[in-house]
């Protein structure tokens, strides 16, 4: 769960998270660690080395909804990943797409990453990932990669998108040999 649960979506309310996080500072260095809501735990934002992992919205559960319902649910998240490449495409230009496939491949076998595709996995965001940059945008210095993604960990999970903001390239990483 993340601090997001109940909260409706927004294509404005997504968009200002990620430009909000634009300008912020990203650590240098150091361990990867997550935030949660001080009163329930809930995650809010995971920190790394050069790059900020934040939840942006996140569905109802959907434990003990199939068919037709699950169809539905499945639906209105993709329109709303839709929605916000959309609106960041006609801001920063058409996005690429970066196949989360190897790293899926890596994390199963156990082989290492390198972050933030480390991160990714461990926090299951494993939705393929819409990527803009480099931008300037609110950070004149520094430029920044955003990267957008649809997840869920599994078939009762609720969706959850996310967005990842790096200091580094957000490069696909090669498949394995």
């Amino acid at each position: 769960m993340t601090s997001r649960a109940g909260e409706p979506f927004t294509t404005d309310g997504a968009a200002a998270d990620i430009r909000a996080h634009l300008s912020a500072a990203l650590p240098p260095s150091g361990p990867t660690t997550s935030e949660g809501e001080p009163a329930t735990g809930e995650w809010t934002v995971t920190r790394g080395e050069g790059f900020v992992l934040l939840p942006l919205w996140e569905s109802a559960a959907l434990t003990g909804v199939y068919g037709r319902a699950w169809n539905d649910a499945e639906a209105a998240a993709e329109a709303h990943l839709t929605a916000l490449v959309t609106e960041l495409d006609r801001r920063w230009g058409p996005h690429r797409t970066v196949s989360m496939r190897a790293a899926l491949f890596a994390h199963r076998t156990g082989d290492p990453l390198p972050e933030p595709f480390h991160t990714l996995t461990s926090k299951d965001c494993h939705g393929d990932l819409r990527v803009w940059g480099p931008l300037h945008e609110n950070a004149p210095a520094t430029p920044r990669w955003v990267a957008v993604s649809l997840n869920q960990s599994d078939g009762d999970a609720p969706f959850i998108m996310t967005a990842l903001i790096s200091d580094r390239p957000i490069k696909a990483l090669d498949a394995p040999a």
